[in-house]
């Protein structure tokens, strides 16, 4: 991990935070919903997750009291918007019994826990990868874990940084390396603390910074808010800027830092025959 590169990513997220602020993720009214949208989110858009958020807080089963006594035919009908409900209902009851089984059914008690260790046990439950495990450590839980996800590798790649293919655990320490040092978080936590005094809202790209929410603006170590912040930023680069064919360079705040042949451009997908 050269200097260079991680000099690099601190420049991201120089230029995005200034450039576009506070993006307030992630948007729940508590921990539990964190949670449950860490699980919906796999493999769907935050619009379906969203419908389904709501179908679950009009049936007031949006706790851990709720996913717990909810037949599971019955829950899967509430998430059935964010895509493959019965596997998406089936892993929020196998987490519900997991808390249930390990921490009495409280989430205090679990957050508790040492980041390490909870987020091996997050990993060993069914349908847990690593971005769903660090989103609940990271949004709902105050844990310093930097969230990878496609935006992160697409953007990485075509700025010549690390490959498309990198393990997960390697872009994840990149950044955690590059944003979690004490001289980083002392230069930024003055800029943070302003922007959050002036409760200013969002200012990303549409589609990628949401409104002040209670989890959003819940108060976070200076190291988890940096982390926090910048996958919000990241997703807004990759939304509006860094596409998978197409990417629209022209007026992306990352744009200086491309080398100077330009984006990486993602191979052809060859047609079927």
């Amino acid at each position: 991990m050269t200097a260079d590169r991680l000099e690099t990513v601190r420049n991201f997220y120089r230029t995005l935070f200034r450039a576009w602020g506070h993006q307030h993720w992630w948007p729940a009214q508590s921990r539990f919903e964190v949670i449950v949208g860490a699980f919906l989110t796999q493999n769907t858009a935050w619009t379906n997750v969203e419908k389904a958020m709501t179908q679950l807080r009009r049936a007031r089963v949006l706790t851990v009291a709720g996913i717990r006594n909810t037949p599971l035919p019955q829950l899967e009908q509430l998430v059935r918007s964010a895509g493959y409900f019965r596997q998406k209902a089936q892993r929020l009851k196998n987490f519900v019994a997991f808390l249930d089984k390990h921490y009495g059914g409280s989430l205090e008690r679990m957050y508790a826990r040492p980041t390490a260790e909870l987020r091996l046990e997050l990993l060993e439950l069914n349908g847990v990868g690593p971005e769903t495990a660090d989103s609940i450590l990271l949004y709902g839980g105050n844990h310093p874990v930097f969230v990878v996800d496609a935006y992160t590798r697409r953007i990485l790649d075509r700025h010549r940084i690390l490959p498309l293919e990198a393990a997960y655990d390697d872009v994840r320490q990149l950044f955690e390396s590059a944003l979690g040092t004490t001289e980083f978080v002392g230069e930024c936590e003055s800029e943070l603390h302003q922007q959050t005094t002036n409760n200013q809202p969002p200012a990303g790209p549409e589609g990628s910074s949401h409104q002040p929410s209670k989890m959003s603006i819940t108060k976070r170590t200076a190291t988890a808010q940096i982390f926090n912040e910048m996958h919000g930023l990241i997703v807004g680069v990759g939304k509006n800027h860094c596409r998978k064919s197409i990417p629209l360079c022209e007026n992306c705040p990352l744009q200086p830092f491309l080398p100077r042949s330009g984006p990486r451009r993602q191979p052809a997908r060859r047609k079927r025959r």
